[in-house]
Order: C-alpha cells, then structure tokens, then sequence
C-alpha cells in the first residue's frame, strides 16, 4: 500500500521538474533601447539575440528532459533519484529573459516601420 510521505514525495518531486523552454513567459523588457537603432542595426540585434534565445533553449530543454527521466526512475526504481531534479533556475530566467528582448526588439521594429520579419 502507498504510504503517505512517499506519496508526498512524488507529488513534491514532480513540482520541483523543470520546465521546457516553450513554458517559460517572456519577461518584460523596455524596447526603449532598441528603438533608437537602424533597421539595419536592429536586424543584426535580432539576429544575436534569437541566437543566444535557441542557445539557451536548447539548455533549458535538455534540463528539463533530465529532470523528468531522474522523477521516472526515482517514482519508478529508486527514489533517491529525486533528489537529483534541480527544477528551474537561472537558465529559466535567462530563456525569459531573452524571449523578452525579442519582444522589444519586435515592438521597435514595428515602431521604425522596418519590416523585419521574426520566425516563431
């Protein structure tokens, strides 16, 4: 029969996963800075950032594999394998942060009429 504090424990290990990268909100940046450039300039930008966004997609998402196969095996095999689920951290905030810069960029775009477009 399932006892309650291995209950308890599943329930908290499964709280504490982290998140994939398409989870995660943007954070608010100001597209102040941003709206002073070129559209040549701008482009280059979004170029930079988009790349450093998938980068630490890719890190993020690669994170949260992990701790769902460490949650599977510890509900499964061996539960002091859930201690090894780090949930999200500053790889989160920075995926957040860079989709907000995206959007910055986005809304100078649209502000300087520069007709650059994004790829989802």
């Amino acid at each position: 029969m399932f006892k309650l504090p291995a209950f308890a424990a599943i329930l908290v290990s499964l709280a504490a996963c982290a998140n994939k990268s398409d989870e995660i909100a943007a954070s608010f940046v100001s597209p102040t800075p941003y709206q002073g450039m070129t559209c040549q300039k701008l482009a280059a930008e979004a170029q930079v950032v988009a790349n450093r966004a998938a980068a630490a997609s890719t890190a993020q998402d690669k994170k949260a594999s992990n701790d769902a196969v460490a949650t599977g095996v510890g509900v499964v095999l061996f539960w002091p394998a859930l201690f090894f689920i780090k949930g999200d951290g500053s790889q989160a905030a920075e995926v957040g942060r860079l989709k907000g810069e995206m959007q910055a960029i986005e809304t100078a775009n649209t502000a300087n009429n520069c007709n650059i477009r994004f790829a989802s």
